[in-house]
């Protein structure tokens, strides 16, 4: 039976279900229920005394990041029951907390992702789809390109350790590109079997308490410090890097890790050693494949720069969908 549900695109990123007075990863204050599927900063809510519903980690991490409104704490498989609809969270594997939404209505139920990962992050709570079939499914499209195909984390996490351990054997300290929430600690967890000293920029230790409450091992790390860096594993961003950071270590050795990596105008735009195709965002197969297995009515794809591509490819599944136009952010 088709079903019919009003969904609209609200300003810079927001989603709007105007009908249920529901909002994802919402600004404004046109809702009475907004949810924040994770604490990236093109998904907190640009008010900060916005009131929220979100996961305990995602409120813990906003928090540090300065969101000072009101959140309504859910945990994953809790359900809020409003006068129109029934809302759960599910695991998006995307960065610790990151949550979908889940929306039942008399008028048909809708999946959010917001931005996700299956496989999920090993540096997140994982990754699970609501055990009833899926009417509309609202998905991110970030890496929209049959290019895009990630090996498994086990293969990346070796990669990762190893040229943490060459580079430090040859004389050199090692630093990984990678964004404070999410990447980086991602890049800690997997560098933690291997027992090296790292330190972390600032503005990412601040997160990293958080991630270890939650049970996620992020091995041997400290604050970074200008005078003791020399010889340590370094985790930064690419625009720390470029603004002084570890500048007075002579000797070092890069690897950007990205799912960007892949491109290859990426190695001409960046000066490192090494490329690391590690994302918190699926690649281009596992999003055709999810969407073969969900098989919703209507699939409405947000976050890309390459809808047609992956429109034509569902149209070949005989899959329907729609393009909901939202501004990218590479926090990837």
């Amino acid at each position: 039976m088709l079903t019919l549900m009003n969904i609209t695109k609200a300003g810079y990123h927001g989603i709007l279900l105007p009908d249920l007075n529901i909002g994802f990863d919402y600004s404004g204050t046109e809702t009475q229920y907004t949810f924040i599927s994770h604490a990236h900063a093109d998904h907190m809510p640009r008010g900060k005394a916005t009131h929220v519903y979100c996961t305990p980690n995602t409120h813990d991490l906003m928090r540090k990041r300065g969101f000072k409104g009101k959140a309504d704490r859910l945990h994953f498989g809790e359900t809020l029951t409003t006068d129109k609809a029934r809302i759960t969270l599910y695991p998006a594997g995307h960065i610790l907390g990151s949550a979908m939404v889940f929306v039942e209505s008399d008028d048909g139920n809708i999946l959010y992702t917001g931005d996700y990962r299956t496989p999920p992050s090993p540096a997140s709570e994982g990754f699970s789809l609501p055990e009833k079939s899926v009417d509309h499914f609202i998905t991110e499209a970030t890496f929209s390109l049959p290019i895009y195909k990630w090996d498994s984390h086990e293969v990346l996490g070796k990669e990762i350790r190893t040229f943490a351990i060459q580079s430090l054997e040859e004389g050199y300290t090692p630093v990984f590109l990678a964004y404070n929430l999410g990447k980086a600690q991602e890049v800690m967890h997997m560098l933690a079997p291997a027992q090296l000293p790292v330190q972390i920029h600032g503005a990412g230790y601040k997160l990293c308490d958080i991630y270890e409450q939650a049970g996620i091992d992020l091995g041997n790390y400290a604050p970074y410090d200008r005078q003791s860096c020399k010889g340590k594993v370094l985790i930064t961003t690419n625009s720390a890097i470029n603004n002084g950071f570890a500048s007075n270590v002579r000797k070092k050795k890069l690897a950007y890790c990205s799912g960007w990596a892949t491109r290859e105008a990426t190695r001409s735009q960046l000066t490192v050693h090494k490329l690391i195709p590690l994302s918190d965002h699926l690649d281009f197969f596992e999003l055709i494949n999810l969407c073969k297995k969900l098989r919703p009515q209507k699939v409405y794809i947000t976050h890309t720069p390459n809808a047609s591509v992956v429109q034509h490819y569902l149209d070949e599944a005989g899959i329907a969908s729609r393009f909901l136009d939202l501004e990218m952010e590479e926090d990837d």
